[in-house]
């Protein structure tokens, strides 16, 4: 197997579909009996084995274990992804799959907790050339394949502290809405995930322009990534990367603990539903 799916020079969508491809013929089966037997599209599939689509990850799990290979495709499918960012993103994404530690502060809802709904509004309205539908599915599958981080073992301690703003922007849809609002009160019980509210109470402060987040890996070494103002920057420096973990700290000590930021979604959410049955 591994002949057939190692490659030099390809890309990760490439390595992948050729895998897809080699693991279909090598059961003997078309295209078309593929489909009837897993429920997916004759045509998305044959998309998905020439690099033309990205799949959602749930997809490759599924086809996973139709073909009994482990987790091989959900492998390759998390190189295939990086394709979809530019290049300094990419080396971000890379370090965030492997960190044992994680700390974000985010004016917005962050990918990492958004919903599949959620996602396709936000990417919908930043896209205005014709191939939009084609375009946002496949930003919306590996936004979204950056969640598979958070349930992968061992889980990392992820703590993301999130601006009041997040939540005075709706989405345009209530449903959508209602299912983020869900969504995050979810995530603030999980095991691995503490999340914080900073209330618009606690004033200006020195991340309003933008996001921040630091990663340790497993053997303690650190890197900092900042985005805002249509820019992103990844920080290796250990005293840049000390100055944001500081910086952060005060973020930290400003935000509601994590009982009350709790209580502040389901406040939020209590008033979603009052304001939709009494419009």
């Amino acid at each position: 197997m591994a002949e057939q799916v190692d490659a030099q020079g390809e890309s990760g969508r490439a390595v992948l579909g050729r895998t897809l491809r080699f693991l279909r013929e090598k059961e003997g089966k078309s295209l078309g009996q593929l489909a009837d037997e897993t429920g997916y599209d004759k045509s998305y599939l044959s998309r998905l084995e020439s690099g033309e689509r990205l799949s959602k990850v749930t997809v490759m799990e599924d086809l996973d274990g139709y073909y009994g290979c482990g987790d091989l495709l959900v492998h390759h499918w998390k190189a295939a992804r990086l394709d979809a960012f530019k290049d300094q993103y990419k080396e971000f994404m890379k370090l965030e799959s492997t960190a044992r530690v994680m700390r974000k502060f985010s004016l917005g809802v962050p990918g990492l907790l958004q919903t599949e709904d959620f996602t396709r509004e936000v990417l919908s309205k930043a896209q205005t050339t014709a191939d939009v539908d084609e375009w946002v599915e496949e930003q919306v599958a590996a936004r979204l394949g950056r969640q598979y981080l958070l349930r992968q073992e061992p889980q990392p301690d992820v703590r993301i502290i999130l601006d009041e703003f997040a939540f005075r922007r709706p989405a345009v849809s209530a449903q959508t809405w209602h299912d983020q609002l869900v969504h995050l009160e979810a995530a603030a019980l999980w095991s691995n995930v503490t999340l914080q509210v900073l209330p618009f109470s606690a004033g200006a402060h020195h991340h309003m322009n933008g996001s921040l987040t630091l990663l340790w890996q497993r053997d303690g070494s650190a890197v900092a990534y900042k985005e805002g103002n249509g820019c992103n920057r990844l920080i290796e420096d250990p005293d840049e990367v000390l100055r944001n973990r500081l910086s952060y700290d005060r973020l930290r000590d400003l935000a509601l603990a994590p009982s009350d930021s709790l209580k502040f979604i389901r406040r939020v959410l209590k008033e979603h539903r009052h304001h939709e049955a009494h419009p």
